[in-house]
């Protein structure tokens, strides 16, 4: 599969537009990349210019905190509440993200059908090349270690804003980090 802007930008939107999301690529710098996250959570420009979601991006409380709506953390703090997750989970992550819950239910509010809406989703990881790296702060274990089950009806996840939930996905490449996040708040 070939990735282009378009196709990355128009997936993107897609997918996220009625979500509450924070979906951005910012360069991989480090060789621990969870500084490159904390960057990215302080809007570090994407290396190619393709245009992420960014619904917090305007709001008064970013004069206070760049960050927001993630609040500023040591990078030991994010690293332990990831964990490392599948390429599948992946794909299955970036569709329960479509809305609040973090569940594939979510996807009975589109239109199309869920193989297209998979495809989607495999245009927003095509970006990041076959060797990526996949980690979340959502626990939804499955029966195989490092994979995501959605079709249990519990899960966890580790917070990492200021809303009383937030869950997303990480992808990291040799050069870039992708994060792909929705908040909710109840």
């Amino acid at each position: 599969m070939s990735i282009d802007r378009t196709s990355w930008e128009a997936a993107v939107r897609h997918l996220y537009e009625d979500a509450y999301p924070y979906d951005a690529t910012g360069p991989r710098r480090h060789e621990n990349w969870v500084l490159d996250v904390l960057a990215l959570m302080a809007r570090a420009p994407g290396p190619r210019g393709w245009t992420g979601l960014d619904d917090a991006a305007q709001n008064p409380e970013r004069e206070a905190s760049p960050t927001y709506p993630f609040v500023a953390h040591p990078p030991e703090f994010i690293a332990r509440r990831l964990q490392e997750i599948d390429r599948d989970s992946a794909e299955n992550l970036l569709l329960a993200l479509t809305d609040d819950g973090c569940t594939l239910s979510n996807l009975s509010r589109f239109t199309e059908s869920e193989h297209v809406l998979r495809t989607m989703a495999l245009t927003i990881l095509e970006r990041y090349g076959d060797s990526a790296l996949f980690v979340t702060n959502v626990n939804k274990p499955g029966h195989v270690s490092e994979t995501l089950d959605f079709t249990s009806s519990s899960w966890a996840y580790s917070p990492l804003s200021v809303y009383s939930e937030d869950y997303g996905l990480i992808v990291v490449s040799d050069i870039e980090v992708g994060m792909f996040w929705n908040f909710a708040d109840y």
